[in-house]
């Protein structure tokens, strides 16, 4: 029953109700002059996407659309096991050294790359990261981001048909934790490139609206379930995941008497 209620929780905790911002300011994106109605003054919740956007990033992205009230129920209630999200930072802890590294070669907000793998890391199925369940082809994406075979394709590190010595090649390097990191912030590099943002810059929610509404855009292009963005914009501003990436170690002093 635990492993039943693990794979449901991957589900979305609060249907969102949505709003045009970003995507109707963002070069990039294939709105036509007309199409959407302007949103409520003010800045609307960064989290939430119109039908209209919606439709398009469906239509560009194939993302899905919202989860179950059950599945929004559970995982919820797995961000409240203390336990569970104990293990997850002993585990992003270990990836930090990956994670400013590969945040700073890609010009991602570190932030955001450890949010996602907060979440992907807190709501992973049970055994999903042993090798042999990756290469039966019984789930099909894998490591510490939950990333798949095609983003290694996208990122032209494999062809676009690839042999099935290629496809083991690529498990084998999604199983690994620092690899699966560097494609995490190649994706969300790449992503902004097709979204119309610069590579160049590096989103800060806390800055701007338009910043917040591409890293909920970002997000979820990465998932493609309508709960992540809200969460991963909660993880962002976390204290205990803003100390484990930025905090130092201060070297010990010696006491003379």
């Amino acid at each position: 029953m635990p492993d039943r209620l693990r794979f449901i929780a991957a589900g979305a905790f609060a249907a969102v109700v949505i709003g045009l911002g970003f995507l109707r300011t963002t070069p990039g994106i294939d709105m036509q002059p007309g199409q959407v109605q302007s949103t409520l003054d003010g800045h609307p919740n960064p989290a939430d996407f119109s039908v209209e956007e919606l439709q398009i990033l469906q239509r560009r992205f194939g993302v899905h659309g919202p989860q179950t009230p059950l599945a929004q129920l559970f995982t919820d209630g797995m961000d409240q096991l203390q336990p569970l999200r104990l293990r997850t930072l002993d585990r992003l802890q270990a990836l930090k050294p990956a994670i400013l590294r590969e945040s700073a070669r890609h010009r991602v907000n570190p932030m955001l790359v450890t949010a996602i793998l907060f979440d992907e890391i807190q709501h992973s199925k049970p055994g999903e990261g042993l090798p042999f369940i990756a290469h039966s082809g019984l789930v099909r994406t894998h490591g510490p981001a939950q990333i798949g075979i095609s983003e290694l394709i996208h990122q032209k590190k494999l062809p676009p048909q690839p042999t099935a010595e290629e496809i083991a090649w690529a498990r084998d390097q999604l199983l690994n934790p620092e690899q699966n990191v560097q494609l995490l912030a190649g994706k969300l590099q790449r992503l902004k490139r097709e979204i119309g943002l610069s590579p160049h810059g590096v989103l800060q929610a806390s800055r701007s609206y338009l910043d917040a509404k591409a890293i909920a855009t970002l997000s979820y292009l990465h998932n493609g379930k309508l709960d992540y963005p809200a969460r991963v914009l909660r993880y962002m501003q976390d204290p205990e995941l803003h100390g484990l990436i930025y905090s130092r170690r201060a070297p010990a002093r010696a006491h003379f008497i």
